[in-house]
């Protein structure tokens, strides 16, 4: 079990345990792990429900997002890429959740105030630089969905939200654009996937560095394949279906996905 990182809850956020300068132990899971993961993430929102915190984060940029196509639709194809771009800074997003499950699973207090405990971590800083390479990483998808459009449509923007959704869905150059622009996309979802999946838990957890957590991560990734693309199918599917009714949903997905990362991170790395 990890240590607490508190003296008191209103005390100053630190380890009271020495961090052990070996690598952690990584450990393989199964499906039951997953299904496990998801059940306690479940659980922890149920105990901890954060949802209006995400509808205040979701609907300020889905609102620019609306009004920037409705009042000129240069714009619409970037709408799909900006909204994929979630399972690229989902994990940032999320570290307030992983200190709720933290706190929770260490019987401390759990007001919901306690999610942005992260600004004082020790870790704070390394979060920070993970993080903004994550953004990197999203920002680099943009561009990169950019270019693929220009390539199958060339310059020339739709006029209308119905004349771009023919041009995608009943055209060669529409479909190409949607097979090359996935499978980019996915590119980009296993690096950030490989780098993160357990290293924010992990630095929520323990004032370890972020080379050491990135290279858990990775070392978490290699020894479990199979089990972590399932569980990036898991991610992908959650979001798609939460961002479907007007992405109301996203403010339950969200935080159930960070809580059941912290859980799917304490199954994986054993210190």
């Amino acid at each position: 079990m990890a240590g607490e990182n508190s003296i008191a809850d209103g005390g100053a956020y630190k380890s009271d345990q020495p961090v052990k300068s070996d690598q952690p132990v990584i450990h393989t899971i199964g499906f039951t792990d997953l299904k496990d993961v998801l059940v306690k993430g479940l659980a922890d929102f149920n105990a901890m429900p954060t949802h209006v915190i995400f509808l205040c984060l979701i609907y300020p940029m889905v609102i620019l997002i609306a009004a920037r196509v409705y009042a000129g639709y240069e714009v619409v194809w970037l709408v799909f890429p900006l909204l994929a771009g979630y399972t690229l800074i989902g994990p940032l997003v999320a570290t307030g959740m992983y200190e709720l499950s933290r706190r929770r699973e260490q019987g401390l207090d759990i007001s919901r105030w306690h999610a942005f405990r992260v600004f004082i971590s020790p870790s704070f800083r390394s979060i920070g630089k993970l993080g903004a390479l994550l953004m990197l990483i999203y920002f680099a998808w943009l561009w990169a969905s950019w270019i693929i459009y220009e390539i199958y449509f060339g310059a020339a923007l739709p006029t209308s939200i119905e004349d771009f959704a023919i041009k995608v869905f009943t055209t060669p150059a529409g479909w190409s654009l949607i097979i090359v622009g996935s499978a980019v996309g996915l590119v980009f979802a296993i690096v950030v996937l490989t780098l993160s999946v357990v290293s924010f838990p992990m630095l929520i957890d323990r004032d370890v560095g972020l080379g050491t957590a990135i290279q858990t991560s990775i070392r978490a990734v290699i020894a479990n394949p199979v089990m972590m693309m399932a569980w990036g199918l898991i991610v992908t599917y959650a979001l798609l279906i939460g961002s479907l009714p007007l992405f109301v949903g996203l403010a339950v997905v969200l935080p159930v996905l960070g809580h059941a990362t912290w859980h799917l991170y304490r199954k994986i790395v054993e210190f």
